[in-house]
């Protein structure tokens, strides 16, 4: 269920720049997701550390969600990074 974001003008965001920002981002327990997951953002932000990135199972460890906070530098970074995150085939949801 991938969806594409609100458009919002950059004039109206409640986010300040630069600033961090956190993204939690949910897939199905998979060899491949944190890497995929990294990748991607590791693309728009190379910055991010990857030794920052939590991991979480959940209780039955079918799923796993990764939370990278990243310094966003705008809205279009966020944006980007995002619609990348959810168009992924290994990534449910990104928050």
């Amino acid at each position: 269920m991938n969806t594409t974001p609100p458009v919002i003008p950059e004039s109206e965001s409640l986010v300040e720049y630069p600033s961090d920002f956190p993204l939690k981002i949910f897939g199905v327990q998979h060899p491949e997701f944190s890497q995929s997951v990294l990748d991607v953002v590791m693309k728009h932000a190379p910055d991010f550390v990857p030794a920052c990135m939590e991991m979480r199972a959940s209780k039955t460890a079918k799923y796993i969600s990764l939370t990278c906070t990243i310094r966003a530098t705008s809205r279009k970074q966020l944006d980007a990074v995002y619609q990348e995150l959810v168009d992924h085939p290994l990534v449910k949801m990104v928050l």
